[in-house]
């Protein structure tokens, strides 16, 4: 039976491909669970039309995400806050402070998705990902100076 997906399925296949599966397969679990749709012409002609948008879609988002790690490569964030003799920090400076920071600077960025291994503890110059958009990397350079 051929059938066109719906949706990604694991070990099969990604969303508008045409996939040979067993009857039983595509009867009593793809089609029901609304995965797939069963390969007709018309049904082929909307998956499509889907496609196309979908696509557009996702090339807008990614130009959009691009514009914001220009501005985002413009900025300079800079952290000041207190620290010992051998330049280590009280506390530190999380995802959580990173976000913060961003958000006041008008952009709207989560912190979860800021990749940020451990919090920093010392002073100094640091470079920190963002995940914007899976296409799109973006690195900042986060600087921790010493609060006068």
């Amino acid at each position: 039976m051929k059938v066109i997906l719906k949706n990604d399925v694991r070990n099969l296949g990604s969303y508008g491909d045409e996939v040979e599966v067993a009857d039983g397969y595509g009867r009593n679990y793809l089609i029901p669970k609304g995965l797939a749709l069963q390969a007709t012409g018309y049904n082929k002609s909307v998956i499509d039309q889907k496609k196309k948008i979908i696509l557009a879609r996702l090339e807008k988002d990614k130009t959009e995400a691009e514009s914001i790690v220009n501005q985002l490569l413009a900025e300079e964030i800079c952290f000041q806050r207190k620290a010992g003799e051998s330049d280590k920090i009280f506390g530190s400076v999380t995802s959580h402070d990173i976000a913060e920071f961003l958000n006041a600077k008008g952009f709207n960025i989560d912190k979860k998705k800021i990749l940020l291994n451990d919090p920093i503890k010392n002073l100094g110059s640091f470079t920190v990902s963002i995940k914007i958009h899976p296409d799109v990397p973006c690195t900042l350079s986060i600087k921790v100076d010493k609060e006068e």
